[in-house]
Order: structure tokens, then C-alpha cells, then sequence
């Protein structure tokens, strides 16, 4: 890990001294994601109620920038540019992100599925479809036991991805199946969440620093 990642994390700790325990397992996640990205994998996330959100929250923080400038490649710029004005103009606002997909959008589908099948497999049947070795999935729970994560988390293995767990407590079912488990040390709901949200800045920034 690059000194400059290592900083990002030293300064969670620093800010938030009750998470200095996970420490490890952030470094561990961030390597999972890292080496995904570097490989052409992909980021997949899936979570419930405020975690879906967070979900939608991490998405966007990786698809576009968030605390660094991402200058597009200079070879794709270029033939961008070849088509004139409208090539300038593309440069002049597009910026380099990492390929992350929260499935807890896609209303049509996931409204459609859950009417037809069963609600606890909307996550699973995405990751069936799009999941390939090697990408990652990161599942929200705070409990650790929502159903639809698991399952999700169970196709992941399944297909040789890696599995990424952020929760709290004491990691519930999930936590059995992760490759890594980062927990939150609360177990009510809210304080859970709050906590969520420093670790996955904290995530972000790191990957920011190391391809950007």
C-alpha cells in the first residue's frame, strides 16, 4: 500500500478512534477492490433501506471524482477531441471513475422480479447475470442477516468473486461467508450506519489515491 493510501486510513483512525480496530480489515477490502479494478473487474454493492442509500452514496463517489481531479486517459481524449466542438466539449466535462454498480436501483427489473419470484433473490439474480471471477461484491447489512444479501453474497462465491462484508456487531450470518468483514463496533441500527459512512469515505479515498 502506497504511503499516500496509508495516510487516508491513519487519518480515519485519528478522526474516529472507535474504529481503529478495523483497520486491518479495511487495508484487506481496499486490496480485494483494488486488485479487482486493476484486472478489469467490477464493484457490485447491494443493501437495504439506509444502506441502499449508502449503496447509491458509494456509487457515486467512484463513478465520477470525489476529492481528486480524473483526467480522462490522453489516447481516449484524443479521439474524443477528432470529432471536433462536440469532442472538446465531451473532454471538457467527462473525468475518469472506477466501474461500480449498486443493484439496488434498476426499479423496472427489481419491481418485475420481485413480483414474479421472490424479493429475497433480487440481488442474487443480478449478480448471477453480471458477476464475473474476480469481481467484488460489497454487501451492507448492519445485522449481517438480510436474506437478500446473503443469497447474493452465497452467487458471488459461487462464481469465484470476492465478497466484501460491511456491518456491525458481531458480523451475524454474513460475516461467516465475506472474505472480509469490516464491523462496525455498535449494534443498534442507526448508530451502525453512522458509522458505515466514515469507513466508506474512507474506502473511497483510498482508492481515489491509488488510481488517480
Amino acid at each position: 500500500m502506497q504511503e499516500r493510501v496509508k495516510k487516508v486510513l491513519n487519518i480515519l483512525c485519528e478522526r474516529y478512534p472507535i474504529l481503529a480496530g478495523q483497520a486491518e480489515a479495511i487495508a484487506k477490502a481496499f486490496a480485494l477492490v483494488c486488485d479487482s479494478f486493476k484486472t478489469g473487474g467490477r464493484l457490485y454493492l447491494c443493501g437495504n433501506g439506509g444502506s441502499a442509500a449508502d449503496c447509491e452514496h458509494i456509487a457515486g463517489e467512484l463513478l465520477k471524482s470525489f476529492k481528486k481531479a480524473r483526467p480522462l486517459p490522453a489516447a481516449y481524449a484524443d479521439k474524443l477531441k477528432a470529432d471536433g466542438v462536440d469532442g472538446e466539449t465531451l473532454c471538457a466535462y467527462l473525468e475518469s471513475g472506477l466501474p461500480t454498480i449498486s443493484l439496488c436501483g434498476h426499479t423496472a427489473f427489481a419491481t418485475a422480479y420481485m413480483n414474479d419470484k421472490n424479493p429475497d433473490f433480487v440481488f442474487a439474480q443480478q449478480v448471477n447475470v453480471w458477476g464475473q471471477a474476480g469481481d467484488v461484491l460489497l454487501a451492507l447489512s448492519t445485522s449481517g442477516n438480510s436474506k437478500n444479501c446473503i443469497y447474493a453474497a452465497k452467487v458471488a462465491k459461487a462464481k469465484d468473486m470476492h465478497v466484501v462484508f460491511l456491518g456491525g456487531g458481531t458480523g451475524g450470518k454474513l460475516r461467516e461467508i465475506a472474505d472480509v468483514s469490516i464491523l462496525a463496533p455498535e449494534t443498534e441500527t442507526f448508530k451502525v450506519q453512522e458509522l458505515h459512512l466514515p469507513i466508506y469515505h474512507c474506502l473511497c479515498s483510498m482508492l481515489e489515491e491509488e488510481f488517480f
